[in-house]
Formats: C-alpha cells, structure tokens, sequence
C-alpha cells in the first residue's frame, strides 16, 4: 500500500493523465530497460517513466524449457492475483509464464517474474525502490477499473538496426513475430488485442470464429486502419533494414553462454564502487551486496550502439474498438492462489482457451468501471524501509527462480480500512501463492 510519491503524482498530472488511468510495460533485454505507459486523457498510452533494468539473466531470445535461466519474451496478461505483496524478493509481479503460445510450443517454467532484489535467473530484477513504484502504479490501474495489463518482453527495441544487427540469429522468425505486435502499438498507442492460432501470435483480429492456440485459426480480419498503418510502418522499417545491411551494418554476434545483463548505470556503479559486497545507494535504488554483475556487452550488441538510431514513433491511428489481451493467462497451478491482490480484487486466473473465446466473442466497448473509495489509500502507512537481502547459494532448484541462502523477512504487512478491502485480509495465508512461491525463490 505504499502510495506513490509527491514526484510522480506531479509527473502523471504533468502528462495528461489520471492517477488511476490503465498503464502497459515494455520491457527490452538488450537496453536493459523497462518501461510503463500510462493512458492519457486522450485515450491513447503514453510513455509515463522508463526503469533501468537491475539484472536479468539468459541470453537474448525466448524461454524455452523450466532451468534454462531465460528471462521469457512475448505478450503477457497481468490480473490482479498475479501480484504478489509477500514476495521474498521485497515485492513481484507474475509474468504469467508460460501463456497460452508458450503452452501450445511446447515451452516448460513457472513464476518468471518482475521483483526486486536485483537478483536474477530467469526473472527481470528491479532494485526494491522502483519494484516497489512500478507495483504501485499498476494497483493504482486496479484501483481505477483495469482488470488486467499487458506486459511486452521484447529481445530489444524493434528498430530497423537493431533488426539489421540481428538478422542471424535463430530467432529472427520468432522476433518479426512480435515485432508486428510491436508495431501494432507503435502505430495506435492502444494496446493490441492478442491472440494465438496456429501456435503463433495474431494482433488486432476481429472473427466470429473461436482462436485457439494449437489450431487452424478462423477467418479474420485486422481493421483496415490498423492494418494500412502497420504495413506503412512495416514497408519503411524493410527499407531501412535492407538499405543498413547494403551499408555493411555488421551482424551481431550470436552469443550463447551468457548470463543475461544489467542496465548501464548499475554495471557503472558497481564499477565505481569497486565492485559488490556492500549496498551500493543510487539515484536509482539500491544495488544489494550479493549482486552478480554480468560481463560488459561489447560495443556491437551494447545499448550505446542502438540507441540513437531508433525509428520514429508513427503517428497513432484511432482504435476502433476496445482492446482486450487474450495470449497469455497464469502458469498453471497460479488460479485461486488467494493472494492479497486476488482477494482485494475478487480476480480469479482463467484458462487461456477461456479467455480467448470471451475476447473473441466480445466488441463492445467496455463501460469505464467506477472508480472505488480512495480513502483507505490516502491514509495507509507506507511501506516500511526495504528488508536487507541475504546471499544466495547454489541448490538443486529450477534455474528460473532465485534461490536465496535463508528465507527473507517478509517486509511489515499493513493496515487498510473495510472500505479498501472488502473484508479482504491483508495477508497470504498458508499454501497460497507466496508460501509456493517462497519455496522455489
């Protein structure tokens, strides 16, 4: 219940947009950074604040198999019950890994998460400070009506370059996958319906039929305005690409081996301060002791290298309909996990197949919710000062999960009025989702 700060309060009014208003996260592997949108009053998302990414582990490219350390990349659907407030980790948000592509390729692993700690294997790791406003935000989403808010993992901003610099690696097919939900949002700042047939992602596809994962998908069709505004886009990023690679832009290497990275400015202050083995206070949050810093990236697949030819944004193109995420639901064995949020909320997980019926079924825009009561979050004590992390030990644990030498505290549970709650406790009780998850961190 920590309440955003004086800051960003003034950040999201400056933007045009309500504290309460629907946010969606990008995150990109390569430039270690993640970033929330927020919908403005407009209607369209805007760039509301960009996070430097801690640490996150794995190569670029997707998760395949539970201990392949790979933090996952696609389209994920966050609802209430995927956030967890007694986190080992300060405070985490559930991926929802493996969603529905995931599942029908065949991909194995559970509880990938967003937390803090900055400490990785399979996870994308903040520092406590901003894990702990990212979570905010996303329950202010909540708070204001938002049933659920998509996550984007991408191997990289979905530039022409970068495009050109990574057009050999074996997963060139899967990223021009997702670079067409990358553009889908590019071009309408909503953020696009998704759904999967034939065991790969559809963006924006209107059908009478049903969309299901492992099978033929049913007519479709995507609205004529999104559609000319993605293909425009599309025909400028190949032209580019092809005019890069006709001027010699190297291809990157393919790297295997490696153990995923950190954002720039930690790798720098881990640096200074002569590398880990005492909290290191930044700006940014605080670099635990225990941090594993990842070799340097070389400078042809650094962030430096790619971040000043980035495309320009193309100019939004009005949405039509209301835009519902159906690709992804929780991994198995995350429904009914009881979970503060789950029962603040009442959101219970769905099986993905049920989720994309409804949201195929469904094209009426959705009325705005109410918004509830305010009262209890303008008066619940913050958060108390972030736990102080243990050091981690090697254990015959999933790989994707961090495995921590000794539980650690669980940070002081907090009151809120019946009027916020519900009659909801402010606890996780015995075998729900943090008890389980607890375990494999």
């Amino acid at each position: 219940m920590q309440p955003l700060s004086d800051k960003m309060l003034t950040e999201i009014e400056n933007k045009n947009m309500a504290k309460e208003s629907p946010i969606l996260v990008r995150i990109f592997k390569q430039e270690s950074e993640l970033e929330v949108w927020k919908e403005d009053k407009t209607g369209h998302f805007a760039l509301l604040k960009t996070y430097p990414i801690c640490r996150w582990s794995g190569e670029l490219g997707p998760k395949f198999k539970q201990g392949d350390r790979q933090a996952p990349e696609g389209f994920y659907t966050i609802t209430p019950g995927l956030m967890n407030p007694n986190s080992s980790y300060y405070l985490a948000i559930n991926t929802g890994y493996p969603n529905a592509y995931d599942r029908a390729n065949g991909r194995t692993g559970a509880f990938l998460m967003i937390h803090g700690d900055c400490s990785s294997a399979g996870c994308y790791a903040m520092t406590d400070e901003q894990i702990a406003e990212i979570y905010a935000l996303a329950r202010e989403s909540f708070f204001g009506g938002q049933k659920s808010f998509q996550i984007q993992a991408y191997p990289f901003r979905m530039t022409p370059l970068n495009m050109a610099k990574h057009r050999n690696s074996p997963h060139t097919a899967f990223w021009k996958m997702l670079k067409r939900g990358y553009d889908h949002f590019e071009v309408t700042r909503h953020e696009p319906k998704v759904d999967v047939c034939e065991r790969h992602y559809v963006f924006d596809a209107e059908s009478t039929g049903r969309f299901s994962p492992s099978d033929h998908c049913p007519a479709y069709h995507v609205p004529e305005e999104i559609a000319s505004a993605v293909r425009d886009k599309q025909r400028r990023d190949d032209i580019q690409t092809a005019e890069l690679i006709g001027r010699g832009t190297p291809a990157a290497p393919v790297r295997t081996g490696v153990d995923g990275g950190m954002n720039p400015t930690f790798l720098a202050a881990v640096k200074n301060h002569g590398g880990p083995g005492a909290p290191i206070r930044t700006a940014l949050g605080t670099i635990p002791a225990h941090v594993n810093p990842p070799a340097e990236a070389s400078a042809d697949t650094g962030p430096a290298s790619v971040m000043s030819l980035a495309s320009a944004e193309s100019r939004p193109v009005s949405n039509p309909r209301s835009s519902v995420q159906v690709a992804s639901a929780a991994p198995g064995g995350s429904g009914g996990i009881g979970s503060f949020f789950g029962g603040l909320f009442g959101a219970k997980s769905e099986d993905q197949s049920t989720q994309s019926t409804q949201a195929s079924a469904s094209k009426a825009k959705p009325a705005a919710a109410a918004k509830p009561t305010r009262t209890a979050a303008r008066t619940a004590r913050p958060r108390s000062e972030p736990h102080k992390s243990e050091p981690h030990k090697s254990e015959p644990q999933p790989a994707e999960t961090n495995t921590a030498a000794a539980a650690k505290p669980s940070p002081p549970k907090q009151e809120a009025s019946a009027a916020l709650l519900g009659g909801a406790a402010p606890t996780v009780p015995s075998g729900s989702f943090d008890s389980r998850f607890g375990a494999w961190k």
